[in-house]
This record gives structure tokens, C-alpha cells and sequence, in this order.
């Protein structure tokens, strides 16, 4: 099977896989070469068109000022207006917000939505803010990005450390500002706001339906399946209950602190219902092991739902998984993606498996455009049929190019926006 040009694995490649734009950019170039198109379509989607660095002040509690900077990125309009979500979190950089736009593009394309991809952030940390604190961030990142943002420019969706009723503030404070433009502007809002059911966890439900197609084509049952989620956040713990009541036996889970293991099954109701705000579970016990310890376990299905660069050239060799999903964004490097390509395993990649929020985010703004709002079943289902028929393309695609998941999946993503460019007569 063949892959990317130069991932040999060794220290030099395996840093720069860790370089979540880099390693990006690598996997455009070589997907855009094998769909025939030159260097200057590269150079137009290698980097976003538009990046927005603000930097606006907040009042604290205590009455002092701190100043924060957020960033929007706007990867590529020549489908249509962009879409991503918006992350608050103390590592957020440009590079990390220019390479997810790149991602939500690829998401937006392998799902036929239509979108361009967008991203933004504010460095901050919401953990050690008030609620009050995080209202004043978020309806200031608001002001400083409106003149770029709007439902037929560019749609936000909550990310990392934001939610709802951030998306709540968010919409309250643009409707000041925009008043004819809302509620489309933004998405995973409350339903009372406009939101549409089946939001929150969409992303899990995604994942899931991404786990039962790859099962079919390993020929593997989910009745009894050994699978092992990393994170028990919002994505890993609807997707560990989804898994649990598909009669799966969840044999480990971790959250920040650590990790749990049970070779008969986790109960993952009692530990759903023991879990603080953050997801965090594992403090609660004694006999755990170490989220390193968790990735290698012995399992038939592993999915990363924490954070980027978990299985790397240093463990992919002892990952003992049939099937690795990526809930998480870039959980697995370039080159661990090749070595497991190598043994067999199927690695269902990012921009497919946790595309389920944006495609109910873009359910969200159709039915905020159309004034008509379905039922969650209705949501579920077309969910399902738009996931689905996404794996069956990346698949299939898969085998006709003899690559991995990984760049069968860009290939989809990438040759609309890259068609779309072309028609335009932008390159």
C-alpha cells in the first residue's frame, strides 16, 4: 500500500509529523498530486486566505484588565461561506487555527457540504475563569472578528473549552451588532436559540457509525468488541455509552489524570454518573494505569478522543488494535500512520470520523435558514446516511488508489474546493 513521499520513520520525519500545519500541508500537496493538479493549486490551498489576529481587552472579577489574543482563519471560500468551530484553550497559536481550518475544508468536502473550512481561537484559560469572565472573553472575541464573520461569510461553532452557552453569548452579542444577520451566524447553539437537536452529540454519534462501517469491512462483530477510548470528554463519553448500549464491552477509558482498565468491561453508567464537569473520572480510583499504558492495551477497537500526536513512530509498533478511529484531531502522526498501514490496521482518519459536528452543524444552519425545524430522529437518521455514504466514498477511494484512509480521505476532500477553485478560474 502505498503512502506519502518521504515518511520513513525516523527522528527528523517523525518531528516534523508532530507539526500539525507542516504535516498537513504534506498530506494536501500529495493528495493534490495524485488527483493531476500543479504546484499553483497547492500554493492556493496550502494556507488559509484570510487569518484575523485580535488582541481586546477583559475586565476581570478583581477589577484589572487582562488582554487576550484570538485568532480567526478563513481557509478557502471557493465552495462556499466557511465553517469551524471556535476553541478557548491556553495553547492556541495561529499555526494550530490555519491548519484545523485546513481540516474543516477536507471535513466539509468529504461530507459534500457547502462549505469552505474556518477556525478560531482565543489563548486563554477558561478553567481558571469565572462564568462571568468567560462571557465578557467570549462576547469580546465577538466584537473583534465581526466585520469577517456572518451567515453567508464565515459560521462559528463551539470547539474546545466552549459550549453552547458560549455560542449563546456569542449569537446575543452579534444580534447587537448585526441585528438582520442572526440566528444563522453561528451553530451548537441552545435549541431554545435556535439549535438544532442532536448537536451535542453529534460528534460521538459520527464516531460511532464510522466504528460499525469499519467493523463490517474488517468482518468484525460490535457484540463483545474490546474497544478502548482515550478522553471521557463530551466526544469520548456519549461515544463510550453509544458503544456500551450497542453491547460492546469498553475495557478502558482515561481522562487527563489517568486511566481505567477492566479486561471484562467498564461500567459506563456508574461512571457517567461519578464524573465532574471536565470529564474527569479516573481520580476517583486507586488501581489505575497511564494513558501510554492505555493506547497499547490489547483491544480490538481503539479510539484517541483526547488530543493530537498520541500514537507516534515511538508506540504505533505496540498498538495491539485491529482498528484505530480518530475522535480527536491528529491523534496519529504521519508516520505512525504508515506503520500501521503496514500491519493491517484500518485507521479511520480525523477529517471522516469526528465529522459529525459539522454535518449537524450545517443541519443547524439550513434549518435556521429555512425557519423549519426536525425532530432529533430526523436528525439522527440523516446523520447516518450522510456518515455512512462518507466512509463508503473514503473506502472505496482507499482501494482504487491503494493508499491508506488517511490520504484517501483528502483526496476526497481536497478535489471540491480544488474544482471549485478551478471554475472560478482562480488558478
Amino acid at each position: 500500500m502505498e503512502t506519502y513521499p518521504g515518511t520513513e520513520v525516523d527522528k527528523r520525519v517523525e518531528a516534523d509529523n508532530l507539526d500539525v500545519l507542516s504535516s498537513t500541508q504534506q498530506v494536501i500537496r500529495e493528495a493534490l498530486h495524485r488527483l493531476g493538479y500543479d504546484e499553483q493549486m497547492f500554493e492556493l490551498l496550502k494556507e488559509p486566505i484570510r487569518v484575523l489576529t485580535v488582541r481586546f481587552p477583559v475586565r476581570m472579577d478583581d477589577g484589572s484588565v487582562r488582554v487576550f489574543t484570538g485568532y480567526r482563519a478563513q481557509h478557502n471560500d471557493a465552495v462556499g461561506p466557511t465553517k469551524g468551530g471556535i476553541r478557548l484553550h491556553p495553547d492556541v497559536n495561529e499555526d494550530e487555527i490555519r491548519a484545523l481550518s485546513i481540516w474543516m475544508t477536507v471535513k466539509c468536502g468529504i461530507a459534500n457540504l457547502p462549505y469552505g473550512g474556518g477556525k478560531g481561537g482565543v489563548a486563554c484559560d477558561p478553567r481558571h475563569m469565572s462564568f462571568a469572565e468567560i462571557e465578557r472573553l467570549s462576547r469580546a472575541y465577538v466584537r473583534a472578528i465581526s466585520q469577517i464573520v456572518g451567515p453567508a461569510k464565515d459560521i462559528p461553532a463551539p470547539d474546545v473549552f466552549s459550549n453552547s452557552q458560549t455560542m449563546a453569548w456569542m449569537l446575543d452579542e452579534y444580534s447587537h451588532l448585526r441585528e438582520f444577520d442572526s440566528p444563522g451566524f453561528i451553530t451548537g447553539k441552545p435549541v431554545i436559540l435556535g439549535g438544532s437537536r442532536g448537536r451535542e452529540s453529534a460528534t460521538a454519534r459520527g464516531v460511532a457509525i464510522c466504528i460499525e462501517e469499519a467493523a463490517k469491512v474488517k468482518g468484525l462483530s460490535l457484540e463483545g468488541a474490546r474497544v478502548v477510548i482515550q478522553g471521557f470528554g463530551n466526544a469520548g463519553s456519549y461515544l463510550a455509552k453509544f458503544m456500551y448500549d450497542r453491547g460492546a464491552r469498553v475495557v478502558g477509558i482515561s481522562d487527563a489524570y489517568g486511566a481505567l482498565y477492566d479486561e471484562n468491561g467498564l461500567d459506563i453508567p456508574d461512571l457517567l454518573e461519578r464524573r465532574d464537569s471536565f470529564g474527569t473520572v479516573t481520580k476517583l480510583f486507586r488501581d489505575t494505569i497511564t494513558n501510554r499504558e492505555l493506547l497499547e492495551l490489547d483491544c480490538d477497537i481503539l479510539v484517541p478522543a483526547a488530543i493530537e500526536n498520541q500514537i507516534t513512530a515511538e508506540n504505533a509498533e505496540r498498538v495491539r488494535a485491529s482498528i484505530v478511529v480518530e475522535a480527536a484531531n491528529g491523534p496519529t502522526t504521519l508516520a505512525a500512520t504508515k506503520m500501521l498501514a503496514n500491519r493491517g490496521v484500518l485507521v479511520v482518519p480525523d477529517v471522516l470520523a469526528n465529522s459529525g459536528g459539522v454535518i449537524v452543524s450545517y443541519f443547524e444552519w439550513v434549518q435556521n435558514n429555512q425557519g423549519d425545524y426536525w425532530s432529533e430522529e430526523v436528525v439522527q437518521r440523516r446523520l447516518a446516511e450522510v456518515m455512512s455514504r462518507s466512509f463508503a466514498t473514503v473506502y472505496e477511494t482507499a482501494r482504487r488508489y491503494q493508499v491508506d484512509m488517511r490520504l484517501a480521505a483528502y483526496l476526497v476532500g481536497v478535489r471540491r474546493v480544488a474544482e471549485a477553485a478551478r471554475w472560478r478560474g482562480w488558478v
